[in-house]
């Protein structure tokens, strides 16, 4: 209302009759060919959650910790650019967009329409937030991106051009490449990369470069990308907030400190200091920053007179502008820009300043997000299967908390706990409401028949969320007289899945059954103290209650799943039967080896066997092809207090190591050795906080290492990040690879940057690196490589040594604004310890050129693991009634090894949203580094595919569209000739509808189906 107001009054202003001295100032300027054009940007750069939660942010609470509301400034914008059609702004982050757009009346959604189509406004970016780069994975990169522009092109029919990634602290190959060139940007501007390399490229003029990040795709998803002189703020003495201290341009001769000249004078020094490090007659000035524009005329009050006195000047030319403009403006001077290639990791601001401790903190938050992604992802596909509703539950919220979790200072780890709580509260909430959806459209699957369809199902499935901590209910249940446990084991993925199931339960008498009531080798494993301790404190601490009794065992099964689809086991008791010598599950030999003893302890069968000493260190992997000598250890990095010369803190950002200390093992502390039919594994506490299960399955020919590190000790006034180190004998040269965001991997060499002769000052933290999917090492014979469950950093640090960062505990904030230690604890009845991390890692051997089949496959898998779901019914009546397996694609097909589905949607039309990607890169294997295919009616058996649009892969756009749209830019030199050429799929054919995916390609498509039968007629 109070926007309308003001509108009207600005209106009546121009038709009352009144004397007024009122000053017009000329802000028209455009683009001038003959001068210096500096190009005002404003903006406001909106953290969704950071000191305070996204909702405080928007509301304008809890301002004793910072006075923030982007509701001013979203009310104040639109008046102020209604004053002077001149005007511009730019606007980020869509969470905070549609929380005000849902706010506004019908009149002010049409007046901000109007303020978008002329250009006013302009809606750059245009994901939910701006997500970070090193810690998400790239789907949620994708799905947070889609929801933000899928949006913005229903509201207002436009498509963002822009990246804006000004405040990720350092930038990814793929944020490059995927989420700029392949969602139709035309640049990409950002504010922090190394002091160094910024010192250099001022030098050169190349702080704006054509940023080709991928060897697979090159030149065909290159785009401009542009890294500011300082940071994404004003230049100095430009900052013009009701309670900023700049100088404002007092032009009224009639008052004191009338200081025109001096203003324009100092506009025009910064404006040359800047054309001196920029190319062309074009610059950039981000005309605010954080939480700016709470009272949006002081800023363009000031801006106005700038632009109009420093024209009079005529010295430079000033200009309202976008970064839309100012990217068509490089544009038009035809100039060859130089050639990055790469990433923009590790970031430093100074010297003994690494943001790379980041890569760790939050290491729960960063597990739940994870875990709630590939969740996301098997939800949306049950969804689709079920068929979407308009009542009931959905994913929607999820889905706007994964999105909202993507931030920058949010799976970073770098806001104040009590936004890391709201951080988790909402994917709690939004968690719960797949959960019941996944219940539902499972439960409709499994009484859906080809005679007869989902009604209103009546089973009851139940899940495990807290399984790792061996709290599962509905396993532990005592099945009463007639009933079963029946287990529905569900496969996200697009090729036939045979994997281990472990649960836990009370007791031994149960057997295991298939879906034809064959029985299923089973093995019992006794489940530790250590796990009963995580179980009975966190299960009150998360839900408030008492676990109930402890489960005896783990009960370890193989499953064998189909496609993008189900299969189904059944656990009887016996209950006074006997049980067939095949059903019944084997208890594991377990054995206790005292550490110091002179004795070998192995474990493993089939392909894949380890070797311990009586320490409990790993000394030797034995694979098929070789025995190869490999160790483990544990160290922390005592956190640097900063010294008076040097003050910089090792906190939630910054990584800065005061000394390395090994772990050892405590030497009264026994191994227990377990041996079964199907796992084997070696338990060792390594102190009184670190806690390690070394397994190896038979299905599977990789070692599984499962920790608890925590809490980690602070008694001693010494915060500490915890790190493992497997060393090995590859002569690696300084050499290794990691992910960029899960998926391209990028070459590393130690103490050393591509791009300018490195300064070491910090050994460690300078040769950390964000991990999302793994690290590896090769030399002329083998590869090794690890794989991990969440966002990690890591390095290589030693040859042939591999060294992962798992946990952090530190005392001080490192002075980066959230003013609090990353010192995290978890409460039970006001009693608070430090935060106990649980986790999994996963590391082999592979001959040279191998080693890429097991990190795409097994990559996959770790981030799309199986989902469980339990019912108690009788499995008699279960096989009879019930559909015991089922696949979403036809049952005579399966996605090529080197595809995976990325998203299975139904979006609210009724229309389908499917993307599938090539998993590797060119160069990756001989086999499957090379251009494939997927049929896409295999894809939807029992419906015709009416059309088929392929899309941008933020799907806001036809790709067709995109591409005709698309600035082609000149590149510095040779590197077009030199370039090999790039491979992209064809067009799809609309009667064949196969789809080709190049390496690296990800191609998304709108499918419009026809129903022609049931799905289980297919």
């Amino acid at each position: 209302m109070a926007i309308e107001v003001l509108v009207l009054l600005l209106a009546l202003a121009g038709v009352l009759p009144a004397e007024s001295k009122f000053m017009v100032y000329n802000t028209s300027a455009g683009i001038d060919p003959n001068k210096l054009n500096v190009h005002l940007v404003p903006h406001t750069h909106d953290d969704v959650g950071w000191l305070k939660t996204v909702d405080q942010y928007y509301v304008g609470s809890n301002n004793s910790i910072q006075g923030a509301c982007v509701q001013n400034v979203l009310d104040s914008l639109v008046p102020a650019l209604l004053a002077d059609k001149n005007r511009k702004f730019i606007y980020v982050e869509q969470a905070f967009f549609q929380r005000w757009w849902r706010d506004q009346s019908e009149t002010v959604q049409s007046i901000v329409k109007q303020l978008v189509h002329s250009g006013q406004l302009e809606l750059i970016n245009g994901g939910m937030c701006m997500h970070d780069e090193a810690a998400p994975h790239y789907i949620d990169m994708i799905d947070q991106t889609t929801l933000g522009h899928r949006f913005i092109k229903e509201e207002f029919g436009v498509t963002p051009r822009i990246g804006w990634q000004i405040d990720p602290f350092g930038h990814s190959a793929v944020q490059a490449y995927l989420l700029s060139a392949e969602v139709g940007f035309d640049s990409l501007f950002f504010g922090r990369i190394d002091y160094q390399d910024r010192a250099k490229r001022k030098n050169e003029k190349s702080l704006e470069v054509i940023w080709q990040a991928s060897k697979s795709l090159g030149s065909s998803a290159q785009i401009f990308a542009g890294a500011f002189p300082e940071n994404y703020e004003p230049p100095k003495g430009f900052y013009f907030e009701v309670n900023d201290n700049s100088p404002i341009v007092q032009d009224d001769i009639n008052l004191f400190d009338y200081n025109v000249q001096e203003r324009v004078n100092d506009f025009v020094a910064a404006a040359v200091a800047q054309a001196n490090i920029t190319r062309t007659n074009h610059i950039m000035w981000t005309m605010g920053t954080d939480f700016k524009y709470q009272y949006a005329y002081t800023w363009f009050r000031q801006m106005d007179k700038l632009i109009h006195y420093v024209n009079q000047d005529g010295r430079v030319n000033a200009l309202y502008s976008t970064p839309s403009i100012y990217t068509d403006a490089k544009y038009a001077t035809n100039r060859a820009w130089p050639l990055k290639t790469g990433d923009y990791f590790p970031y430093a601001d100074r010297a003994n300043a690494y943001w790379t401790g980041y890569f760790t903190s939050r290491p729960a938050l960063k597990r739940y997000v994870r875990i709630m992604s590939g969740y996301y992802l098997a939800a949306r596909q049950l969804e689709f299967f079920k068929g979407k509703t308009t009542s009931g539950p959905n994913t929607d919220s999820l889905a706007d908390a994964l999105a909202i979790a993507q931030h920058h200072d949010a799976v970073t780890g770098t806001e104040k706990q009590h936004v890391a709580n709201d951080y988790a509260k909402r994917l709690a909430i939004g968690y719960t409401e797949a959960e019941a959806l996944v219940a539902s459209s499972l439960a409709c699957l499994v009484e859906s028949t080809a005679n007869k369809e989902c009604g209103n199902p009546t089973t009851k499935f139940q899940q495990c969320p807290l399984m790792n901590i061996s709290y599962c209910p509905p396993s532990e249940t005592v099945l009463s007289n007639g009933k079963d446990l029946v287990l529905v084991v569900y496969n996200p993925l697009g090729w036939k899945r045979e994997d281990i199931v472990q649960i836990p339960v009370m007791t031994d008498d149960i057997s295991v059954h298939d879906s034809e009531g064959k029985d299923v080798e089973s093995q019992l494993i006794p489940i530790t103290e250590a796990y009963h301790k995580l179980r009975s404190y966190h299960v009150k601490a998360y839900l408030g209650r008492n676990a109930g009794g402890t489960p005896k065992y783990w009960l370890v099964f193989p499953v064998s799943v189909p496609a993008l689809g189900f299969s189904t086991y059944s656990i009887s008791r016996a209950q006074g039967t006997v049980i067939s010598a095949g059903a019944r599950p084997t208890k594991s030999s377990v054995y206790t080896v005292q550490r110091g003893e002179n004795s070998v302890v192995n474990i493993g069968q089939g392909n894949l066997k380890v070797a311990f000493s009586a320490e409990g260190k790993i000394t030797h992997y034995i694979n098929k092809w070789r025995t190869e000598s490999v160790e483990q250890s544990y160290s922390f990095y005592a956190g640097s207090n900063g010294t008076e010369k040097e003050p910089q803190k090792s906190g939630a950002y910054i990584f800065r190591p005061n000394g390395s200390f090994p772990i050892s093992p405590a030497k009264q502390t026994p191994l227990t050795v377990v041996h079964g039919s199907i796992v084997d594994e070696l338990h060792e506490q390594i102190n009184s906080w670190i806690y390690q299960v070394t397994r190896l399955n038979k299905l599977k020919e990789h070692i599984e290492v499962e920790f608890i590190v925590g809490p980690i000790p602070i008694d001693d006034g010494i915060g500490k990040e915890v790190a493992t180190q497997i060393s090995t004998t590859v002569k690696s040269k300084k050499t290794f690879y990691t992910d960029s965001s899960g998926r391209d991997f990028i070459e590393r060499i130690r103490d050393y940057r591509t791009d300018w002769n490195l300064e070491v000052n910090q050994p460690a933290a300078g040769n950390y690196y964000p991990i999302n999917l793994g690290i590896f090492m090769k030399d002329e014979e083998k590869e090794f490589s690890i794989l991990v469950d969440r966002s990690v950093g890591g390095s290589s640090l030693s040859d042939g040594q591999i060294e992962l960062m798992l946990h952090r505990r530190l005392l001080l904030d490192d002075s980066r604004g959230v003013a609090e230690a990353l010192n995290e604890t978890v409460c039970v009845e006001n009693k608070c310890t430090g935060l106990i991390i649980q986790g999994k890692y996963y590391f082999r051997f592979d001959q040279l050129g191998e080693g890429a089949r097991w990190r795409r496959s097994y990559g996959q898998e770790i981030y799309s693991p199986l989902l469980l779901a339990f019912a108690e019914e009788d499995k008699n009546h279960w096989r009879n009634s019930r559909t015991t397996s089922f696949s979403g694609i036809d049952s005579s097909y399966t996605l090529p090894e080197n595809v995976v589905i990325l998203t299975l949607q139904e979006l609210d039309d009724g229309n389908v949203l499917l993307r599938l990607a090539h998993l590797y890169e060119v160069g990756d294997h001989k086999e499957l580094s090379v251009m494939t295919s997927v049929e896409l009616k295999k894809l939807f058996p029992g419906k015709k595919i009416g059309k088929a649009t392929e899309m941008s892969l933020s799907a806001n756009q036809e790709r067709a569209e995109m591409e005709s749209k698309r600035l082609v830019w000149k590149v510095e030199g040779s590197a077009e000739e030199k370039e090999t050429k790039v491979s992209r799929g064809g067009p799809v054919d609309p009667v064949k509808l196969e789809v080709e995916l190049a390496p690296m390609e990800i191609r998304t498509f709108i499918i419009e189906l026809v129903q022609l039968n049931n799905l289980f007629d297919a």
